[in-house]
């Protein structure tokens, strides 16, 4: 039988407890739950009026999307993402994108000697993902760090993800553009999962509902001109609020692409769908974005002082929507700090051993919750 990890989220059990136990007699009574990036704010009207709209569906969606829906991943990567003249073709639906993540090394075809790469603070999926195909899993925190490379010790895929979670660190131009040469002197596919794109915190990146300045994988600076090798990752339930949909896609090299819709064809793998006419909507619609990325910067505005002045120290938080945070002490402890003044976080240890002294408190939570938390933290 497969061996696989302990679901990380279930081990904070405990500290839920324990932050049960005092949040009665604290500001805002109740936990406050910024453990999980979890959206709490409602779904934008454009993209329910579209669903409503396409309720009626009795037969069999196509596992490609619609060409509606192609399309509009298209325009929204030359509008948004400083893509132009991406390949509708080369666009592939998924059922959010961690399921992507999950099974991507085995739709590659990967299995036992490949090696999958990824960073050393990362998504613990990356590494689920090599272990459900028989790969092997492999922090990559820098090509240098990979050493003299042979066939055997060659990742068949590497995983980037700018901006990352849970750090929020932003991949420059260069240094994407690096990696992607690198990959395709050794025959690496490389997947950047782009998730938190729209959720750039920079100054001047995306001021005023202009695009945000963190580069894709696709960008034509980082390519050359051609995605060979390359895919990008992305999912609307952070920008749009559409966790509860699963609308998420996969695009870049068309040959990749193709592979991946041909096993995908015969798994049934398949977007319902109503949900691919509410995430053409929402792919069309800028404002709702604006409007959502507001929100969460209200938020941090708030959070972020307040955990300083606590004694936390923030750390990359470039994008996102996560502040990664530390007190100079082991993550757990730190959970237990903020489990006694009733707030709940992600210790850095579930996203690999170098988050040992972090953790990832979320901004995923209602203005009353996060106004409880910042005066607790006081």
């Amino acid at each position: 039988m497969l061996k696989l990890p302990d679901f990380p989220w279930d081990s904070l059990a405990p500290y839920r407890e324990r932050a049960s136990a005092v949040s009665g007699s604290l500001p805002g009574a109740g936990v406050v739950d910024l453990s999980v990036g979890t959206p709490v704010d409602p779904t934008p009207a454009v993209v329910q009026d579209a669903l409503r709209a396409a309720a009626d569906a009795p037969g069999y969606p196509q596992t490609w999307g619609t060409t509606d829906l192609r399309e509009a991943v298209a325009a929204w990567f030359a509008r948004r993402r400083g893509v132009p003249g991406l390949d509708p073709a080369a666009v592939l639906p998924t059922i959010g994108s961690k399921e992507l993540v999950a099974w991507l090394p085995t739709l590659l075809g990967l299995g036992p000697g490949d090696i999958v790469g990824f960073p050393g603070i990362a998504y613990p999926t990356y590494d689920v993902g090599a272990r459900l195909a028989g790969a092997e899993p492999a922090v990559v925190d820098g090509l240098a760090a990979l050493g003299p490379l042979t066939p055997r010790t060659t990742p068949k895929l590497l995983w980037l993800n700018s901006p990352g979670n849970p750090t929020g660190k932003v991949l420059g131009v260069g240094h994407l553009a690096k990696v992607v040469q690198w990959a395709r002197r050794h025959g690496v596919v490389v997947a950047s999962d782009e998730c938190y794109a729209e959720l750039d915190w920079r100054e001047g990146s995306g001021a005023a509902g202009e695009p945000p300045t963190t580069p894709s994988i696709l960008d034509p600076r980082v390519t050359g001109g051609s995605h060979d090798g390359l895919l990008a990752v992305y999912s609307l339930s952070k920008q749009s609020n559409l966790a509860g949909y699963r609308a998420a896609f996969v695009a870049g090299d068309p040959e990749l692409v193709g592979r991946l819709l041909e096993v995908r064809k015969h798994a049934g793998m398949i977007m319902p769908g109503p949900v691919q006419q509410a995430m053409t909507a929402a792919l069309g619609d800028d404002s709702h974005v604006v409007e959502q990325k507001q929100r969460y910067r209200s938020r941090r505005d708030l959070l972020r002082p307040a955990l300083e002045g606590a004694g936390f120290r923030i750390d990359d938080s470039e994008a996102g929507l996560y502040l990664w945070s530390t007190r100079g002490e082991d993550s757990w402890a730190t959970l237990g700090w903020l489990a006694d003044r009733g707030i709940l976080a992600a210790p850095g240890t579930f996203y690999g051993a170098a988050g040992a002294q972090h953790v990832r408190i979320a901004l995923t939570a209602s203005d009353e919750r996060v106004g409880a938390a910042v005066e607790r933290l006081r």
